[in-house]
């Protein structure tokens, strides 16, 4: 007779721990306890039910019980909830949900993986039956149902993460016309991308009609409406409450289990708690960063899956290398796609690194080609040593192709030396002969080895109101297309001629389109004797997304003639 494994909780994590110790040893009794109805469900794919792209919600579960049997011999028990741990007699206390009925099992290795459960705020009216969260398939499908009665027009998302994101925009994509209002405390949406690449994101956002209401928070709901911390009313007949997750630590701190700093379960290297016969993978465990060298939270599949796999194998004494996490995701928002990986400015700062970037905005494949788009690319590094640190892409192309290869890099301890000499795939449709990621590193190294200056389009505006001397580099026709209200146009065409027009005693800062064309002119301007020179990074289409979103929502005057996002 086999060891007996038992798992509490049966999606990815759990039911990926089950798959792996079966192909290690057959003979092994495993048991998986899901307290919900459904064991292997997508519960990424679950938001994509509410637009009808995924139209029957059956199909977002991967795996029945009677499937595990069959195929893995595995036993999956469904609606069972473990309510108890006795570890000194190695057993758990099991409550069958349907019946009531309550009995032990005992267990030679228990693995937890409980997952993260929604964070719902202690706010009047939140307990009324239009207020939905999503974990589960049967999450998902209850708020289509009650959506799809007839008695919905107006559906208020909370939160302005992944899961409201996509809930919002599967919201817009369904055929039924639905008003959606996303709204999110703080000053911006995804907050893995930093301040000036999320506006990219909200202007998508507002594009595909969604009401975005940023920098304020939920305060009632009430049968017809939400009131917000400012005192906005917003009509929503129904409201999903995205705000975040928590870890479901309940069980494993009734049992005296180690929890961490960061409010998830304590584990080793092997993810062994500080009890040696229970281990714990997924949304629930406390994971160690390999950028910042600081424990930290991160609720994604793909480290689960590989913490599912490092604890079975441990258990069989097959050694692993727990190289730490650095959290790289990414999401579709209705036409375009983003990614990111590593730290972003908030976190390198809050770590206490030392580091600069860059954003650039090449085309994701040859121009000539149908389908070529501008593709936002942001590449943080340590300085001075030149190491990747962090990335963030988004575009209508292909962003996460370029975002997972910066995340190799990281994984490999990459610096912008390694990035710019990576040999990588071309082809007119697929990309540049220069990609986009060879391009960063390039950037970037002109920067951290003081070539030239740039500064971000997160000034321009104060450049702009304080009357800076701003050169748009553009030709004649794209200048009257639309310009900085301030800037003048000396075309790189013409720069040679006109230099007498530029002055040496004061700061001078160049753009283009997209940085590439006021590079040159600044490089030529450097070898004339200008030194006070600056390349405003991201160039014209950047200060354009930049600025669009706060220009709509607020009175303020806007610093561009003309909007350019092509």
């Amino acid at each position: 007779m086999g060891r007996r494994i038992l798992i509490v909780g049966g999606v990815a994590g759990g039911a990926s721990v089950a798959a792996r110790a079966r192909r290690l040893d057959e003979f092994a009794e495993i048991i998986m306890f899901e307290k919900g109805p459904h064991v292997s469900f997508s519960n990424c794919c679950l938001p994509n039910h509410l637009s009808g792209m995924i139209e029957n919600s059956e199909k977002l579960v991967l795996m029945n019980p009677t499937q595990f049997k069959k195929q893995y011999n595995i036993e999956a028990r469904v609606n069972s909830e473990v309510i108890k741990i006795h570890r000194e007699e190695k057993t758990i206390e099991v409550k069958d949900l349907k019946t009531g009925e309550k009995y032990k099992e005992t267990y030679d290795v228990l693995v937890l993986s409980p997952g993260a459960s929604p964070i719902v705020p202690p706010i009047e009216g939140v307990d009324l039956p239009h207020v939905f969260t999503i974990r589960n398939v049967v999450d998902i499908d209850r708020l289509n149902r009650y959506i799809q009665s007839g008695k919905v027009k107006d559906i208020a998302v909370i939160g302005g993460g992944f899961i409201g994101v996509e809930v919002a925009e599967n919201l817009k994509l369904s055929d039924a016309g639905f008003n959606v209002t996303l709204v999110e405390a703080l000053d911006q949406i995804m907050s893995p991308f930093d301040y000036d690449m999320a506006q990219i994101l909200h202007k998508e956002m507002m594009d595909h009609g969604v009401d975005l209401i940023l920098g304020d928070g939920v305060a009632k709901v009430k049968e017809d409406h939400i009131e917000l911390v400012s005192g906005k009313k917003v009509q929503a007949q129904a409201v999903v409450m995205a705000i975040g997750v928590r870890p479901e630590t309940k069980l494993a701190e009734e049992s005296g289990l180690a929890i961490g700093e960061t409010g998830g379960i304590l584990v080793d290297h092997n993810y062994q708690t500080s009890d040696r016969n229970i281990y714990a993978v997924g949304d629930a465990i406390e994971v160690y960063h390999k950028l910042t060298h600081s424990k930290t939270r991160l609720a994604l599949a793909g480290p689960a899956q590989r913490q599912a796999r490092a604890a079975a194998d441990h258990m069989y004494r097959i050694p692993h290398r727990n190289t730490g996490v650095i959290g790289s995701s990414c999401v579709k928002i209705f036409d375009i796609n983003a990614a990111s990986t590593g730290l972003n400015e908030k976190t390198a700062k809050k770590a206490g690194i030392q580091y600069d970037f860059i954003y650039i905005i090449p085309g994701d494949k040859v121009g000539l080609m149908p389908g070529n788009s501008p593709l936002h690319l942001k590449l943080l590094f340590e300085v001075p040593t030149g190491k990747i640190i962090g990335a963030q892409a988004i575009g209508k192309g292909d962003a996460v192709k370029r975002i997972d290869v910066i995340a190799t890099m990281i994984m490999m301890d990459g610096t912008l030396e390694d990035l710019k000499e990576l040999e990588l795939c071309y082809a007119p449709a697929f990309s540049t002969a220069k990609d986009p990621v060879n391009h960063a590193a390039l950037v970037a190294l002109n920067i951290l080895n003081g070539v030239y200056k740039q500064v971000p389009v997160s000034k321009v505006r104060e450049l702009v109101e304080k009357n800076a001397f701003i050169v748009d580099v553009r030709e004649r026709a794209e200048y009257e297309a639309g310009h900085l209200r301030n800037a003048i146009n000396i075309p790189l065409s013409e720069l040679r001629e006109r230099v007498d027009e530029i002055p040496k005693d004061i700061p001078v800062y160049l753009h283009c389109r997209s940085s590439q064309r006021s590079y040159n002119a600044l490089m030529a301007l450097q070898h004339m004797g200008f030194e006070n020179i600056y390349n405003i990074s991201g160039s014209y289409l950047g200060i354009c997304c930049y600025e669009y979103f706060n220009d709509q929502v607020t009175d303020r005057e806007k610093i561009v003639t003309e909007y350019n996002f092509n």
